[in-house]
């Protein structure tokens, strides 16, 4: 999945979460920007660069290369715990936050993880950079 095709799908994914919070008219917010569009965002480029992280950890371990195998757990925890956060935030939900406070967590051990093999592994550089980001956005969001 690319860049273009991960956004059209986090597009997606907010237009029909934004849809179906339209019914509910108690939660309207006029003023413009999503009160986490910054997680939101943050979000949706960590599973983006997660996904093709993990695609190339799958490739790697394929190949034998077992010190993968810690990279792909995490980056699989990390898609899991993201993936859920943008459905909660889009949604404005009262869990947000609450799940926003583990992905700071989830996306540091994933960040680390990475660390490990940034230098050698441009996927695994991308995929720690957007999760130091959505760490970041997610304190803030629980600030």
């Amino acid at each position: 999945m690319n860049r273009r095709e991960a956004l059209f799908a986090t597009g997606a994914l907010l237009a029909a979460a934004g849809t179906a919070q339209a019914a509910d008219h108690s939660h309207h917010h006029h003023e413009g920007a999503h009160p986490w569009q910054a997680v939101l965002d943050t979000a949706g480029i960590c599973i983006e660069k997660g996904e093709v992280c993990l695609t190339h950890c799958i490739m790697l371990l394929g190949e034998g290369d077992k010190a993968m195998a810690a990279c792909a757990t995490s980056v699989r925890e990390m898609l899991a715990s993201c993936r859920a956060l943008i459905s909660l935030a889009a949604a404005e939900s009262k869990f947000a936050p609450r799940l926003a406070a583990l992905c700071v967590d989830v996306c540091k051990a994933c960040e680390a993880e990475c660390k490990k093999h940034a230098d050698k592994h441009k996927p695994c550089k991308e995929c720690m950079e957007s999760c130091a980001e959505c760490a970041k956005a997610c304190k803030a969001m629980v600030a």
